[in-house]
Protein backbone atom coordinates (compact mmCIF):
# COMPACT_ATOMS: atom_id res chain seq x y z
CA UNK A 1 0.00 0.00 0.00
CA UNK A 2 1.54 3.39 -1.08
CA UNK A 3 1.73 6.44 1.51
CA UNK A 4 -1.96 8.01 0.05
CA UNK A 5 -3.44 5.09 0.31
CA UNK A 6 -2.96 5.02 3.80
CA UNK A 7 -3.74 8.65 4.31
CA UNK A 8 -7.05 8.01 2.50
CA UNK A 9 -7.60 4.66 4.54
CA UNK A 10 -7.19 5.91 8.09
CA UNK A 11 -8.29 10.13 7.81
CA UNK A 12 -12.24 11.14 6.57
CA UNK A 13 -12.96 11.66 3.06
CA UNK A 14 -13.90 15.48 4.25
CA UNK A 15 -10.50 15.54 5.80
CA UNK A 16 -8.12 14.60 2.72
CA UNK A 17 -7.17 15.89 -0.14
CA UNK A 18 -6.11 14.20 -3.39
CA UNK A 19 -3.49 12.45 -4.29
CA UNK A 20 -2.84 15.53 -7.15
CA UNK A 21 -2.77 18.19 -5.07
CA UNK A 22 -0.61 16.64 -2.54
CA UNK A 23 1.40 15.44 -5.44
CA UNK A 24 1.75 18.88 -6.72
CA UNK A 25 2.52 20.45 -2.74
CA UNK A 26 5.72 17.99 -2.67
CA UNK A 27 6.45 18.63 -5.99
CA UNK A 28 5.72 22.52 -6.72
CA UNK A 29 6.03 23.77 -2.85
CA UNK A 30 9.39 21.77 -2.07
CA UNK A 31 10.85 24.13 -0.16
CA UNK A 32 7.41 24.64 2.10
CA UNK A 33 5.54 21.30 2.09
CA UNK A 34 7.09 18.27 3.13
CA UNK A 35 6.46 14.46 3.67
CA UNK A 36 8.36 12.48 6.01
CA UNK A 37 7.40 8.44 5.65
CA UNK A 38 8.48 5.31 7.72
CA UNK A 39 7.39 1.85 7.08
CA UNK A 40 5.71 2.64 10.50
CA UNK A 41 4.28 6.45 9.99
CA UNK A 42 3.52 9.10 7.45
CA UNK A 43 3.91 13.08 8.40
CA UNK A 44 2.62 15.71 5.89
CA UNK A 45 3.99 19.20 7.35
CA UNK A 46 4.62 23.04 5.52
CA UNK A 47 7.67 24.83 7.46
CA UNK A 48 6.99 28.34 7.27
CA UNK A 49 9.67 31.28 8.37
CA UNK A 50 7.62 31.15 11.72
CA UNK A 51 6.08 28.43 12.33
CA UNK A 52 5.32 24.83 11.20
CA UNK A 53 1.98 23.11 10.20
CA UNK A 54 0.98 19.20 10.77
CA UNK A 55 -1.32 18.44 7.63
CA UNK A 56 -1.48 14.57 8.31
CA UNK A 57 0.07 12.27 10.80
CA UNK A 58 -0.44 8.87 10.59
CA UNK A 59 0.53 6.02 12.70
CA UNK A 60 0.05 2.26 11.75
CA UNK A 61 -2.50 0.66 14.11
CA UNK A 62 -0.42 -1.74 15.17
CA UNK A 63 2.36 1.30 16.03
CA UNK A 64 0.06 3.39 18.21
CA UNK A 65 1.31 3.38 21.45
CA UNK A 66 5.37 3.01 20.39
CA UNK A 67 6.44 6.54 20.87
CA UNK A 68 6.54 7.09 16.87
CA UNK A 69 4.07 9.78 17.60
CA UNK A 70 6.19 11.43 19.91
CA UNK A 71 9.64 10.98 18.04
CA UNK A 72 8.08 12.57 15.31
CA UNK A 73 6.36 15.58 17.44
CA UNK A 74 10.43 15.81 18.95
CA UNK A 75 11.76 16.08 15.78
CA UNK A 76 9.46 18.88 14.69
CA UNK A 77 10.15 20.83 18.29
CA UNK A 78 13.68 20.77 17.91
CA UNK A 79 13.00 23.22 14.69
CA UNK A 80 12.46 25.92 17.54
CA UNK A 81 9.14 27.06 15.75
CA UNK A 82 5.31 26.81 16.71
CA UNK A 83 3.68 24.24 15.52
CA UNK A 84 -0.20 24.38 14.76
CA UNK A 85 -2.43 20.98 14.19
CA UNK A 86 -6.34 20.85 13.15
CA UNK A 87 -7.89 18.27 14.64
CA UNK A 88 -11.58 16.86 14.86
CA UNK A 89 -13.52 17.44 17.61
CA UNK A 90 -14.31 14.48 20.43
CA UNK A 91 -17.01 12.37 18.46
CA UNK A 92 -18.82 9.89 20.66
CA UNK A 93 -19.23 7.66 17.66
CA UNK A 94 -15.22 8.06 16.51
CA UNK A 95 -12.92 6.62 19.93
CA UNK A 96 -9.79 8.24 17.55
CA UNK A 97 -10.87 11.75 17.90
CA UNK A 98 -10.34 11.37 21.62
CA UNK A 99 -7.25 9.27 21.44
CA UNK A 100 -5.89 11.78 19.40
CA UNK A 101 -6.53 14.76 21.13
CA UNK A 102 -5.37 13.08 24.33
CA UNK A 103 -1.72 12.06 22.55
CA UNK A 104 -1.44 16.15 21.52
CA UNK A 105 -2.40 17.48 25.19
CA UNK A 106 0.15 15.23 26.50
CA UNK A 107 2.68 16.61 23.84
CA UNK A 108 1.82 19.86 25.45
CA UNK A 109 -0.87 21.55 22.37
CA UNK A 110 -3.05 24.09 23.88
CA UNK A 111 -7.06 24.14 21.93
CA UNK A 112 -7.01 28.05 20.15
CA UNK A 113 -10.85 28.60 21.81
CA UNK A 114 -11.11 32.14 20.08
CA UNK A 115 -10.79 30.54 16.12
CA UNK A 116 -13.68 29.81 14.81
CA UNK A 117 -12.39 27.25 11.54
CA UNK A 118 -14.30 25.62 8.71
CA UNK A 119 -12.16 23.18 7.25
CA UNK A 120 -13.10 23.08 3.00
CA UNK A 121 -12.43 19.64 1.81
CA UNK A 122 -12.15 19.89 -1.75
CA UNK A 123 -11.99 16.05 -2.03
CA UNK A 124 -15.35 15.36 -0.84
CA UNK A 125 -16.52 19.36 -1.62
CA UNK A 126 -17.73 19.76 2.03
CA UNK A 127 -16.93 21.79 4.95
CA UNK A 128 -16.05 20.29 8.51
CA UNK A 129 -15.45 22.37 11.52
CA UNK A 130 -12.14 21.70 13.06
CA UNK A 131 -10.60 22.65 15.95
CA UNK A 132 -7.01 24.72 15.86
CA UNK A 133 -4.11 23.28 18.19
CA UNK A 134 -0.76 24.68 18.45
CA UNK A 135 2.38 24.33 20.66
CA UNK A 136 4.63 26.80 21.41
CA UNK A 137 8.01 26.57 23.49
CA UNK A 138 7.55 28.09 26.84
CA UNK A 139 10.18 30.72 26.03
CA UNK A 140 8.65 32.18 22.81
CA UNK A 141 5.15 33.39 23.35
CA UNK A 142 2.70 33.16 20.76
CA UNK A 143 -0.85 34.87 21.02
CA UNK A 144 -3.45 32.95 19.76
CA UNK A 145 -4.32 35.68 17.36
CA UNK A 146 -0.96 34.95 15.91
CA UNK A 147 -1.89 30.97 15.58
CA UNK A 148 -5.24 32.61 13.69
CA UNK A 149 -2.54 34.69 11.37
CA UNK A 150 -0.51 31.48 10.89
CA UNK A 151 -3.99 29.52 9.96
CA UNK A 152 -5.01 32.25 7.33
CA UNK A 153 -1.52 31.63 5.74
CA UNK A 154 -1.74 27.80 5.69
CA UNK A 155 -5.31 27.39 4.37
CA UNK A 156 -3.73 30.40 1.26
CA UNK A 157 -0.48 28.65 0.33
CA UNK A 158 -1.73 24.78 1.74
CA UNK A 159 -5.08 24.04 1.47
CA UNK A 160 -5.91 26.00 -1.22
CA UNK A 161 -3.22 25.18 -3.77
CA UNK A 162 -4.38 24.36 -6.89
CA UNK A 163 -8.01 23.88 -5.79
CA UNK A 164 -9.47 25.35 -8.77
CA UNK A 165 -7.11 23.47 -11.28
CA UNK A 166 -7.73 20.33 -9.26
CA UNK A 167 -11.09 20.34 -8.30
CA UNK A 168 -12.78 22.47 -10.42
CA UNK A 169 -14.16 24.93 -7.88
CA UNK A 170 -12.69 28.29 -6.41
CA UNK A 171 -12.03 28.08 -2.57
CA UNK A 172 -13.71 30.66 -0.07
CA UNK A 173 -12.32 33.93 0.75
CA UNK A 174 -10.26 33.14 3.89
CA UNK A 175 -12.52 35.21 5.85
CA UNK A 176 -15.33 32.77 5.24
CA UNK A 177 -13.82 29.99 6.60
CA UNK A 178 -11.60 31.22 9.84
CA UNK A 179 -12.93 33.94 12.11
CA UNK A 180 -11.12 34.68 15.68
CA UNK A 181 -13.69 35.84 18.86
CA UNK A 182 -12.61 38.46 20.66
CA UNK A 183 -13.70 37.86 24.06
Amino acid sequence: MNWYDKLNGYFPTNEMKSQMQLNALLSEKHDLYYKDEGLQHIMMYAKFDSFLFIDFLWVSEKSRGSGIGHQLIEKLKSKNKSILLEAEPVAPQDPDTEKRLRFYRREGFKHAKPIDYWFQAFKSNSETQLDIWYWTKYTHHVSEWEIYEYMREVYEQIHSYKAKEIYGYTPKPTNEIIHFNEK
